[in-house]
């Protein structure tokens, strides 16, 4: 499992409120293109996000579901992006005084990624990630300021 973190400048529950607008993902998740509709209980377990990912005319829509739900302190996904396959997707927040740090854990867990070696897989992972963060960060911290 690929693990990033990263110290954002915001409360837990300004980093909460942009986890928990299913509409604010394509702004962050790298990959991800467009927003075509959130469940109206988004972030609850079993809601949907239903994405797009890729670049046009190449787009793929599919969904992600929300496996486990904490408000302001876990949001663990399950991202599918057919025929590529599909991840699990935790982010985890703790709070750091006025600040909160942010972490991803993600890893493959169905389709043709999985052939892909773990080490190599988790750099892919990484990369991306640690820019979703950077992307993460921009959105929460100006938010909260």
């Amino acid at each position: 499992m690929s693990t990033n973190q990263r110290l954002i400048e915001a409360s837990a529950e300004h980093v909460w409120d942009v986890l928990a607008d299913g509409w604010l993902y394509p702004l962050f998740v790298v990959g991800a293109s467009r927003m075509r509709d959130v469940d109206e209980e988004w972030p609850a377990e079993g809601a949907e996000l239903h994405h797009s990912v890729g670049v046009w005319p190449a787009l793929i829509d599919d969904t992600t579901t929300v496996l486990d739900c904490v408000p302001r302190e876990l949001l663990k996904l399950r991202a599918r992006a057919w025929p590529g396959g599909a991840a699990e997707v935790t982010f985890r927040l703790d709070a750091r005084g006025s600040a909160t740090e942010l972490t991803i854990e993600e890893d493959a867990v169905a389709g043709p990624a999985l052939i892909v070696p773990k080490p190599l897989r988790d750099v892919q992972l990484a990369w991306r990630n640690t820019e979703t963060l950077r992307r993460f960060a921009f959105i929460a911290e100006r938010r909260a300021h």
